[in-house]
């Protein structure tokens, strides 16, 4: 749509200053207010079948009825718009909805800066200071308590019917317990899976303050009820009971250990100064080329360090049963399990986005912020690199399991 010079000509008569524009009470605003009161007049005209200032068509008992006045805020600030009316209250406009306050995607941005970490304090502050608006906290809970029925769409959808990797990990947050009111350390669980086409998708996420065998049978069965029929690796990060839950929902499912989650609890028995030794020992057993190897590898690393670290060696001989899976893989798959980006930079994700938070003061404030971090990962690249060979590996080693 094209505006003639002459219309602009004769809109910008007297317009002799900016603030004459871009003011509150200047051109571009009342320009906004005029053009959409002229839109609801129309949509009114449509919805009652004849022009203002025209007869009704004969029969017809609706008629106009005035107008009221509401004020909407939006990215200008907040302004008053008149709205028309009908007799029989059957007018719903489009263009300004009933119970409509809010424009110009306010609502959006009041989510996107709760998602970037800010409290409604803070919300409030920047409405404020940026577009001259006064908002409340409720409005804000308000807004942001809708990303909830979100949430639980999320959580509750359709999944595939088999993901050839699923990684499982836990970030501690703190909230505010409803009974004691105390400030609690809870585990906020995520499950990221790699589909067939070598696409990153996180599964659902879930907060526990204390996990078992009992708490891990159920999100088991959760994914389960949500269509998942196998898994072929799980990466577990050595949670008690979790490779126990896994395969007895998932009995195929092969249990591997999270090289990274091992490598980070060994290092931190260590004293700085040995820190990059120990962790070159210990790139020489998850480097071997077969399990025989790496145990091998094992017991040089126990001999070596024992004096001085003595409870690593036995870390791993625990977990041994879950580690060796890792030797029977090619290379490729070898390097998605290990290095685990995926996983590691979407808590990245969510670290930024809680970190400037104190503590959360329910369960659901938590699942809020963390859903819309997850939310901005899955943005991003979702595709895991160089997957062709990994995929071409997964067709051989699981046969009938990966191509169903």
């Amino acid at each position: 749509m094209t505006i003639s010079m002459e219309i602009l000509d004769e809109l910008l008569t007297g317009v002799k200053r900016p603030e004459d524009l871009l003011g509150d009470s200047g051109l571009l605003k009342e320009l906004k207010i005029r053009l959409m009161e002229r839109m609801l007049g129309a949509e009114l005209s449509a919805h009652l079948g004849y022009e203002e200032g025209k007869a009704a068509p004969p029969g017809q008992s609706n008629r106009r009825n005035g107008s009221t006045t509401k004020v909407l805020k939006g990215q200008d600030g907040a302004f008053p718009v008149t709205v028309p009316r009908d007799r029989d209250s059957s007018f719903e406009p489009e263009l300004i909805k009933k119970g409509q306050t809010r424009i110009d995607g306010i609502d959006d941005r009041i989510i996107g800066l709760y998602a970037a970490g800010l409290t409604v304090r803070d919300i409030q502050t920047h409405l404020l200071d940026l577009y001259g608006l006064k908002v409340s906290p409720d409005l804000i809970s308000r807004v942001t308590d809708a990303v909830l029925d979100e949430v639980r769409e999320w959580q509750g959808r359709a999944l595939d019917r088999m993901y050839p990797i699923v990684i499982f990990d836990a970030l501690r947050v703190k909230i505010r317990d409803a009974d004691s009111r105390t400030v609690k350390n809870k585990a906020v669980y995520v499950a990221l899976g790699v589909t067939r086409e070598g696409v990153r998708e996180v599964l659902g996420l879930w907060i526990a303050e204390n996990e078992g065998a009992k708490f891990w049978l159920s999100v088991m069965n959760e994914l389960k009820n949500r269509g998942i029929q196998d898994i072929l690796i799980a990466v577990v990060d050595g949670l008690k009971g979790f490779p126990e839950a896994i395969t007895a929902a998932f009995p195929e499912a092969m249990v591997q250990t999270c090289i990274v989650h091992l490598v980070r609890h060994s290092l931190n028995f260590c004293s700085w100064k040995d820190r990059k030794a120990v962790a070159a020992d210990l790139r020489r057993i998850y480097g071997a080329a077969t399990a025989d190897m790496a145990a091998a590898e094992l017991d040089a690393f126990e001999e070596k360090w024992a004096g001085k670290y003595a409870s690593i060696a036995p870390a791993w001989r625990r977990a041994w049963a879950e580690v060796i899976p890792f030797f029977a893989f090619d290379p490729a798959i070898r390097k998605i399990i290990y290095t685990t980006n995926a996983i590691e930079s979407l808590n990245r994700v969510i670290r930024k986005s809680i970190k400037t938070r104190g503590s959360f003061p329910t369960d659901d404030a938590a699942t809020k912020l963390i859903y819309l971090a997850i939310r901005s990962f899955e943005k991003d690249g979702r595709n895991v690199r160089e997957w062709f060979a990994a995929r071409n590996q997964f067709a051989i080693m699981f046969g009938e399991r990966f191509a169903a």
